[in-house]
C-alpha cells in the first residue's frame, strides 16, 4: 500500500493539512500490509502522515484485512516459493573487483562470524522483513544509478567499497552529552573500544589517563546482503537498494550471502526482528518477499 508521511523538521514531526501536502513536503511510502502486526500499520499511518490521528482506522482495517484474505491466497499458491533460490557465480569480468570486496578491512570485520560468499541471487525471491519503502530515497537511489548500469557499476551499487558518504554534524549539547546528524538514515552508533592511552593523539589530559572508552560512531558496512536460513535468502540489509533495482527491471543482483547452519548463530548476524520472530521468514509457507513490494494488493 502507497502512503505519504510528513517530512521531518528541525523540532519533530510536522503535522500538515490536506491543503498543505503537497508532493514537495511529503514521503511517499509502500507498506506491507495484510500480515501481523496489524497494529503496527495502524500506528504507522496515524503517527507520520499528515492526517495524523484522524487517519480513517476502520477503513484502514478493511483495507488490512483484503490484504490478508490475499496473504492466505498466495500461501497456498506460492507455498515453497522461497525455498532454495538459485545463486549464480558473477561475472568473471567482475573476479577483480571482487577480490578488492573481500580485501577490505570493513567487509572483513563485519562478515566473520559465518560462512560467507558474495553471487547473483534472485531479487524476487529474497525474504524480506522491512515493511516499509521510502520512495523518495529510491528515486536519489535510481539517479545515482542510472538506467543501465554495467555490470562493474552494479556490483559497486550493491557492494561499495568505497561509497560516497554525507558529512556529519557533530554538536555538543551538554557536558557530557552529543548529536551526530547526517542526511543519511544509516548513520549509527557502532561500537564501544577500550583504548590505551598511546593510541590517543591530540588530547591534553586534566589527569593520569588509564584508559579510554571510545564510543565509535559513524556508518554500517552498507553491502547488500542476505542471510541463507534453511535454504532461504533472508534479505539482511540493503531493502531500498534491492527495490530500487527491481522497480529499473533487473532481476539479479551481486550480493553478499552469510551462511546460518543452526538457529543459535541467528542473534549474531540477523536483526532483532528476525531473532524475535525467526518463524515468520524461516518457517511460514509463504514468507513476505521482495516481490510483495509491487503487488497493488499488498
Amino acid at each position: 500500500m502507497r502512503w505519504g508521511t510528513s517530512v521531518r523538521g528541525s523540532n519533530g514531526w510536522r503535522g500538515m493539512n490536506e491543503d498543505q501536502a503537497d508532493a514537495a513536503s511529503l514521503d511517499q511510502n509502500v507498506f506491507l500490509i495484510g500480515r501481523p502486526p496489524l497494529e503496527e500499520f495502524l500506528g504507522f499511518v496515524a503517527t507520520l502522515s499528515p492526517e495524523g490521528e484522524a487517519v480513517d482506522l476502520g477503513g484502514l482495517t478493511a483495507q488490512w484485512r483484503l490484504a490478508n484474505d490475499h496473504v492466505k491466497k498466495l500461501e497456498l499458491e506460492e507455498a515453497g516459493h522461497a525455498d532454495n533460490p538459485p545463486v549464480d557465480e558473477l561475472p568473471s569480468s567482475l573476479n577483480q573487483l571482487a577480490r578488492g570486496i573481500f580485501a577490505d578491512p570493513v567487509f572483513q570485520r563485519s562478515f566473520q562470524l559465518v560462512p560467507t560468499s558474495v553471487g547473483l541471487v534472485e531479487l524476487d525471491r529474497l525474504v524480506v522483513f522491512q515493511k516499509h519503502i521510502n520512495l523518495n530515497f529510491i528515486e536519489d537511489l535510481k539517479r545515482a544509478l542510472g538506467a543501465e548500469p554495467s555490470d562493474a557499476e552494479l556490483l559497486s551499487f550493491c557492494l561499495p567499497t568505497r561509497p560516497s558518504l554525507p558529512p556529519v554534524r557533530r554538536l555538543r549539547v551538554a557536558q557530557n552529552a552529543w548529536t551526530f546528524v547526517s542526511a543519511s538514515t544509516d548513520l549509527r552508533f557502532l561500537e564501544p573500544v577500550l583504548f590505551e592511552p598511546t593510541q590517543i593523539t591530540g588530547y591534553r589530559p586534566s589527569g593520569r589517563v588509564a584508559a579510554v572508552v571510545g564510543l565509535v560512531v559513524g556508518y554500517g558496512s552498507n553491502y547488500l546482503n542476505a542471510l541463507k536460513v534453511g535454504g532461504r535468502l533472508i534479505l539482511n540489509n540493503g531493502s531500498h537498494r534491492a527495490y530500487a533495482l527491481r522497480d529499473i527491471g533487473i532481476r539479479k543482483a551481486p550480493c553478499v550471502i552469510q551462511d546460518v547452519t543452526r538457529r543459535e548463530e541467528l542473534p549474531v548476524v540477523a536483526s532483532s526482528e528476525v531473532v524475535a520472530h525467526p518463524e515468520r521468514y524461516t518457517e511460514a509457507p509463504r514468507p513476505p518477499m521482495l516481490k510483495d513490494y509491487f503487488d497493488e494488493r499488498l
